[in-house]
């Protein structure tokens, strides 16, 4: 599991351009197709990487939290959902609420998040490379794949499989 999470530290930012010309042929082919092969490498790559040896996108990315995701956190909390907002959240630059801080202070010592049962759609979904996610989100595989060794390693998977 280190292994590829050391493969993808050391080759995140020097496959930029490699990953923008997959990412242009990937989305020459039918999205069924592209859409399959990416289910089977999601997978296969999540068996072999344990996200709680990585957590970096909890410890990066702060997560968009929509209105549901409020009302179901802020109930789990036993906080108002006004609360909530005030305390957590923030408006980012393109309008979304957003968690104010990064790290998640959701997140344990232990990488594991205190409110995982009730955490946003937007954590639950990370890497979004699974569930026919794929093909509508291959910009944002662009941007992934600096935070996530598991969309690095799709992406891998996909330079030798298509």
């Amino acid at each position: 599991m280190d292994k590829l999470i050391g493969e993808w530290q050391a080759g995140k930012d020097s496959k930029s351009d490699q990953n923008k010309k997959l990412i242009v042929q990937i989305s020459k082919q039918k999205a069924r197709n592209i859409n399959r092969l990416a289910d089977d490498f999601h997978a296969d790559t999540i068996k072999k990487i344990d996200c709680l040896a990585c957590a970096n996108c909890c410890t990066t990315i702060p997560p968009i939290v929509n209105e549901t995701d409020i009302r179901r956190i802020s109930k789990f909390l036993g906080i108002k959902t006004a609360r909530f907002t005030h305390e957590y959240l923030t408006t980012d630059e393109d309008g979304d609420q957003v968690m104010k801080k990064v790290p998640c202070v959701f997140l344990g010592t232990d990488n594991k998040c205190a409110i995982y049962e009730v955490r946003p759609k937007a954590c639950r979904e990370y890497p979004h490379t699974d569930q026919s996610q794929f093909m509508k989100n291959l910009n944002l595989h662009l941007v992934n794949v600096r935070y996530c060794p598991i969309v690095y390693q799709i992406l891998e998977r996909f330079k030798t499989g298509i």
